[in-house]
């Protein structure tokens, strides 16, 4: 039984031979169950509604035209509604994110979108409500199984052993030279860049293609230019205001990750990129369309 608010949640979890029937739990947060991460200082909150949108869809947590406010919170004893209020940038470009989530009671804490993610799955947690002694039953049977066999399985190793032919010695491959890597500014650059195509890309969270824009000729414009090559980045709303083609050229600031190009799934010829793409860039803003 579960009721929104203030109200009270009640969960009834029955694992056979646990002993576990019920767990009561006031909706309302209480500090003294919680473990809370909170933010390591200022972390990014949203421009507006409809990067809040931009972000959850990123994140595969919403891509309804009505962004999601709530989600469930869950450990093994409880489950709460938070809501998600901003986000923690990391990696060399800042191309990774931590959610800062708040509870009811104004409480900060930080947690990977993928795991809230999964908290939003009704079988979350059941598993860590088997009692120890239900997993040790468990690892003692399997254990049981795999004595029982090992002796066949010794006997059938030992009859294909025999059968078998030694194996020639493979010729070990040349290794390929590695081009050597680029050090990347970790701070937000200004960039020139020409757009070469659209392409489709596989997100494995929401289990759809994503559109981006692959760029070429992109030089990040420092005291000594580094020529970057091909570059990609998210098409997104702001940058579909430009309506972009080929061949535009551009300029705008943002931040350049290592971060290579993945490829589409079931995908029109159009859309695809038949040679690799290293780099992407993150947040792309002051868009100059020439």
């Amino acid at each position: 039984m579960l009721f929104a608010g203030n109200a009270i949640i009640k969960s009834m979890y029955i694992v056979e031979g646990s002993g576990v029937m019920v767990i009561l739990r006031p909706q309302i947060e209480q500090t003294g169950l919680t473990t809370y991460i909170p933010p390591k200082g200022d972390f990014e909150a949203f421009r507006d509604d409809e990067h809040y949108r931009e972000k959850l869809k990123e994140w595969a947590l919403s891509s309804a035209k009505e962004a999601k406010r709530e989600f469930w919170y869950k450990d093994r004893y409880v489950q709460r509604l938070v809501t998600i209020k901003g986000y923690e940038t990391y990696g060399n470009a800042g191309e990774f994110n931590t959610l800062v989530i708040e509870f009811q009671d104004g409480h900060l804490s930080c947690i990977h979108p993928a795991y809230l993610k999964e908290m939003q799955q009704s079988s979350f947690g059941k598993e860590s409500m088997l009692t120890l002694e239900d997993k040790a039953s468990v690892t003692e049977k399997e254990n049981v199984t795999v004595a029982a066999a090992e002796p066949v399985a010794a006997i059938e190793s030992s009859k294909k052993d025999k059968a078998a032919k030694e194996p020639k010695p493979k010729k070990p491959k040349p290794k390929k030279e590695k081009a050597p890597k680029l050090e990347l500014p970790a701070e937000k650059v200004h960039f020139t860049a020409k757009v070469k195509q659209f392409a489709l890309v596989y997100n494995p969270f929401n289990e759809e293609n994503d559109e981006v824009v692959v760029l070429e000729e992109t030089q990040i414009v420092q005291e000594n230019p580094l020529e970057l090559g091909l570059a990609w980045c998210s098409h997104s709303k702001t940058l579909k205001k430009f309506e972009l083609a080929p061949g535009d050229m551009l300029e705008f600031d943002g931040k350049v990750a290592a971060k290579k190009l993945a490829k589409g799934k079931e995908v029109p010829e159009e859309f695809v990129m038949d040679v690799p793409v290293l780099y992407k860039i993150n947040n792309p803003s002051k868009i100059v369309k020439k």
